[in-house]
C-alpha cells in the first residue's frame, strides 16, 4: 500500500475504510504510471530546452539534444534516466505542466528543472 502507517491511521481516522485506502493507493500508482508515460513522450524529440545553468554557456536557455528518458514506477515513486548527447542524469520526480513544458526533479540539483519545446515556451 502506498501510504505509509501514520498516513493509514489518519485516514481511518476520517472515515476511510482498508478497502478505500486499497484503492486510493491504486489510483495513485495509475496516476503516477500514467505521468511516467506522458513525461517520456516529451522527450521523444531531437532537441529540448532548459533554464538549467550549463558550464561554459551564456545563453539564457540551454538546448539539449535528447536521446532518451527512461522512467520506472513503483507506487508514487518515479525514477529515471535522462539522457542526452553528452550526458545524463538520474530523475527522482517529475510531473507534465502542458504539452510544451515539463518538470523534473534531477539527482544533484536542487528543486525541479523546467523542460519546454522551444524556449519560447519556458
Amino acid at each position: 500500500m502506498h501510504f505509509d502507517q501514520r498516513e493509514q491511521a489518519a485516514l481511518r481516522e476520517v472515515g476511510l475504510s482498508t478497502d478505500d485506502l486499497q484503492r486510493a493507493s491504486e489510483l495513485v500508482a495509475e496516476r503516477v504510471e500514467a505521468t511516467a508515460a506522458d513525461l517520456e513522450a516529451f522527450f521523444d524529440r531531437e532537441v529540448v530546452y532548459s533554464e538549467m545553468d550549463l558550464a561554459h554557456s551564456a545563453d539564457d536557455h540551454a538546448e539539449h539534444e535528447v536521446r532518451f528518458l527512461d522512467t520506472y514506477t513503483h507506487a508514487a515513486d518515479l525514477q529515471g534516466w535522462l539522457r542526452f548527447e553528452t550526458w545524463g542524469v538520474a530523475v527522482t520526480d517529475g510531473r507534465v505542466l502542458s504539452e510544451e513544458r515539463v518538470e523534473l526533479t534531477l539527482e544533484g540539483r536542487h528543486g525541479r528543472t523546467r523542460f519546454a519545446t522551444s524556449p519560447e515556451a519556458l
